[in-house]
């Protein structure tokens, strides 16, 4: 009964006032994943991130490449090095995965990948940093 009175007293909105506010959340919620995905080179969108940071751990990663270059390891990720594109990234990584026998399947390589370019390179950032605006 008391939800019926309240109800009551409540404005009733317009059936076309609900609707374009459902529809404003969805064009926002798309763009926002539109522009996610951008963020995002080609190569790594369908990337398993978790995926990805469970084989960086349970392979030790970091433990090598300390042994490589000292320090926290982290130096191995240089920019400005080697490695200048999302590809030659995931090559890398399987190159790790011949040399080290890790028997790792190709989605697997690429998660790795992705994680290393979100964590370290960050291809798409510095590629919309490069690319000059349009004039208008």
């Amino acid at each position: 009964m008391m939800a019926a009175a309240m109800r009551s007293k409540l404005p009733r909105r317009p059936r076309w006032a609900v609707c374009a506010v459902w529809m404003a959340a969805s064009l926002a919620c798309a763009a926002a994943t539109s522009l996610a995905s951008e963020s995002v080179p080609e190569i790594f969108r369908d990337a398993d991130l978790p995926l990805g940071s469970k084989l960086l751990a349970e392979h030790r990663c970091a433990e090598c490449h300390i042994r490589r270059v000292g320090g926290d390891g982290s130096a191995i990720y240089r920019p400005q090095g080697r490695i200048h594109s999302p590809g030659a990234l995931r090559g890398m990584v399987e190159m790790c995965n011949t040399e080290l026998k890790l028997q790792l399947f190709p989605e697997e390589v690429t998660a790795i990948a992705a994680v290393l370019e979100r964590d370290h390179y960050r291809f798409a950032s510095r590629e919309r940093r490069a690319t000059p605006t349009q004039p208008r």
